[in-house]
């Protein structure tokens, strides 16, 4: 911002100022900005926009937990989520639009891999969220749609917007960023960016996790448990978030409790054991209750900090990528009635 407002021969301190109208006071209108020249007002429409992405959908559900689809500037859709939970509130921020990495109990991956967002589409989503929420949310996690490593150099950008003074001033604590384990971008983002770690774990071995996490095939648990302990070394506050998705039968017996158990031995974790949301066409279904808490307590006993994800939003399709894919089919369905025959035959 201070470069572009050199170039146009302004002062460094317009792009500041610009800065932190846009995000801190969430203004949009060049006249808005009283602490600029009116001059200078006046030339910026010329030059530059402010643009946001179009909420094109809004579901709440009934525990308070809202979730937007997106639509960017060409036309591509994401979506963003806000999690309430006693005071606090979370946001859950796409990265990609779809995602590569083909986990099979994952929603977004169903819809394949379309591109990456941009800085300003990610920081966009926080813009929206801290407009529509009133203030700006309390945690923001980097675990919406896509994997946050393969688009690493716009979402360490974004994320240090978050944190950034003139902008939303979240806690290095409170923005995390969620990766299946892209181990070559993860040592790069301990040298880029100061944040906190989930790592989509979801399997105690590499057997498992090869089928249910992919990319483990490219980068097995070897190579990860110790990138994670890395990541973390030298900040006694700061542990490994594990996510753990529940899929009955597959992966939540307590043999595969005490497997995971000796995985993590050594490395400051804390385990979060996520019941499976289920969509139309899921291979999996959901552990029983009673086991995930048979599992949780196995993991306690062995000194592990081990909580139970609470089920949020089942009722507005939760999970990620669930409800963009149909409001996208909606779309396609309306678009095709409103269409002349000859269209539908695809005549010019």
């Amino acid at each position: 911002m201070e470069a572009f407002f050199l170039g146009l021969g302004s002062k460094a301190f317009h792009g500041r100022n610009v800065f932190k109208w846009i995000h801190k006071q969430g203004v949009t209108d060049f006249d808005a900005m009283t602490d600029i020249s009116k001059r200078l007002r006046g030339q910026l429409p010329q030059v530059a926009e402010i643009a946001v992405p179009k909420t094109v959908f809004e579901q709440p559900a009934r525990d308070g937990t809202r979730k937007w689809i997106l639509e960017l500037q060409d036309g591509q859709r994401i979506e963003t989520v806000s999690i309430p939970d006693e005071g606090r509130n979370t946001i859950c921020v796409s990265s990609q639009v779809g995602c590569a990495l083909d986990c099979p109990f994952c929603s977004t991956a169903r819809q394949g891999f379309n591109r990456n967002l941009s800085v300003a589409e990610i920081i966009g989503q926080v813009w929206i969220a801290s407009r529509e929420l009133g203030a700006v949310p309390s945690n923001i996690v980097m675990m919406g749609m896509g994997e946050p490593l393969a688009n690493l150099d716009a979402v360490v950008t974004a994320m240090n917007i978050m944190q950034d003074d003139l902008a939303y001033m979240v806690s290095k604590y409170r923005v995390t960023v969620s990766t299946s384990g892209i181990v070559p971008a993860l040592n790069r983002l301990r040298e880029l960016s100061d944040v906190s770690l989930a790592v989509s774990l979801h399997a105690p071995d590499n057997g498992l996790r090869d089928k249910l996490v992919p990319i483990n095939r490219k980068y097995p648990l070897e190579a990860l448990i110790p990138a994670c302990r890395e990541f973390v070394r030298g900040d006694k506050r700061r542990k490994v978030t594990w996510e753990y998705v529940m899929l009955d039968g597959v992966n939540d017996s307590l043999q595969h409790a005490r497997v995971l158990i000796r995985l993590l031995e050594g490395t400051p974790s804390k385990v979060n054991l996520i019941p499976f949301n289920p969509f139309p066409g899921a291979p999996y279904q959901a552990s029983p209750a009673d086991r995930v808490e048979a599992f949780r307590q196995r993991l306690k006993r062995s000194g592990l900090i081990a909580t139970t994800r609470k089920t949020r939003g089942d009722d507005i399709d939760a999970a990620c990528g669930q409800l963009v894919g149909k409001v996208r089919d909606r779309s396609s369905r309306e678009l095709r009635q409103q269409r002349p025959d000859n269209l539908k035959l695809g005549i010019t």
